[in-house]
């Protein structure tokens, strides 16, 4: 019987436990934790009693921590596993670091990663009828615009002659979520790629597709015909 911390994720076409999966890549301590792979769809395993019981929002990851407590939402178990453990610090170093850190991922999930997975679940029914109840194809197309808008400024800001959006050498946390926006709009029904509407944003991509941490974490492909090699 496995010793280690046990995390519950889904497969890497999904991007808010691919934001975990990414950073415990980068931090180089992924080998610590044994990954529970839900079946999300059609089975809804994140939905069923055992892991509501973990995380009553039912969604992934949820980190199972060995005193018992259960720590749920990517950017709060990674900024907790950021600090817990040695190593670059992927949310910053410095408490400035570490302010515009969260500043550019909160902008990055809630106006661009989060408007691409409302319209996944509202213009295509995402999961399928078992776990989505709403369709809304006006709103959808909506959060696309409101996606493509927003991504226009992050653009222009790494446009700036900046690798990453802090401006470091290496990537942070706000890094990994973009790269997780990029792959997901990539993803056959929200069929929105950012990298081929923005130079700067292609560039980015290319970036994150020479790190070994990438390799690793989508090493099941993510879903992406242009990230297959990965797992063979």
């Amino acid at each position: 019987m496995s010793t280690k911390t046990r995390i519950y994720t889904s497969p890497s076409a999904f991007p808010n436990p691919q934001r975990l999966r990414l950073f415990l890549h980068e931090k180089g301590i992924a080998d610590a934790f044994e990954e529970v792979i839900y079946d999300m769809a059609p089975k809804g395993e994140q939905r069923g009693w055992r892991h509501l019981k973990m995380n009553p929002w039912g969604e992934t990851p949820t980190l199972e921590l060995p005193d018992g407590t259960y720590l749920s939402e990517s950017s709060a178990i990674v900024r907790y596993l950021d600090a817990h453990h040695a190593g670059r610090r992927i949310t910053g170093e410095t408490p400035l670091a570490q302010g515009l850190d969260a500043m550019w991922d909160n902008r990055v999930w809630v106006q661009i990663l989060y408007r691409l997975t409302t319209q996944f679940h509202v213009l295509h029914q995402g999961l399928g009828p078992k776990l989505e109840l709403t369709s809304n194809p006006q709103w959808g197309e909506h959060c696309r615009k409101e996606a493509l808008s927003h991504a226009a400024l992050v653009d222009r800001h790494l446009a700036e002659g900046r690798d990453w959006l802090l401006g470091g050498e290496h990537p942070t946390f706000a890094d990994i979520t973009l790269c997780t926006a990029i792959a997901f709009s990539k993803f056959g029904p929200v069929a929105t790629p950012l990298d081929e509407r923005f130079e700067h944003l292609d560039h980015f991509w290319q970036r994150w597709k020479a790190r070994d941490s990438f390799r690793k974490a989508y090493v099941d492909g993510g879903g992406l015909a242009e990230l297959a090699a990965l797992s063979q």
